[in-house]
Order: structure tokens, then sequence, then C-alpha cells
């Protein structure tokens, strides 16, 4: 439901936390604490756009791990278009 920003201009640094609601209470992890869990298989998230949920993927360049949303034809990207976290 909503991300935070870096200040830096590189679009693969861009995401430092992301949040939602899950049973009314809001929660936030840090890009971090996401890729973790992603790769352990411990959660899956989302981005609903349009009607269609694009899933959150771990992607890497130069060896530096970010998320980003699966390729869904909407741009621009759905994860950096979320409005800033509380």
């Amino acid at each position: 439901m909503c991300i935070n920003k870096t200040n830096r201009t590189n679009p693969h640094e861009r995401i430092s936390h992301i949040g939602g609601v899950q049973r009314g209470k809001r929660w936030k992890l840090t890009e971090a604490e996401a890729i973790a869990a992603i790769e352990a298989d411990k959660w899956r998230f989302g981005v609903c756009e349009q009607g269609l949920i694009a899933l959150v993927i771990v992607a890497a360049h130069l060896g530096r791990k970010y998320l980003k949303t699966e390729a869904d034809g909407i741009t621009p990207d759905n994860l950096l278009a979320l409005p800033e976290c509380p």
C-alpha cells in the first residue's frame, strides 16, 4: 500500500521501506527485511493497479538486491508509484 523512498537518484536504490495493512493493523518493513522474507518464502507482497495484482519480486543490479514488481505492462513501476508510508 505504501513505500518510503530514499533521496538517491539510482532507480535500483530508491526504496527504503514497504508497508501495508493486514487484519486492520499497519505494518512496515525495511527493504532488507522484505527481501529476506521473499527469498525465504515467508511472505509474498503485491501491488494492485487497475484491478490487477503485480507481485513484488527481488531483482539485482550490479550485485545489489532491490525490490520491484513483475512486468505487467503498466508504467511507471507500480511499486515506485505508491504513496509514502506514514
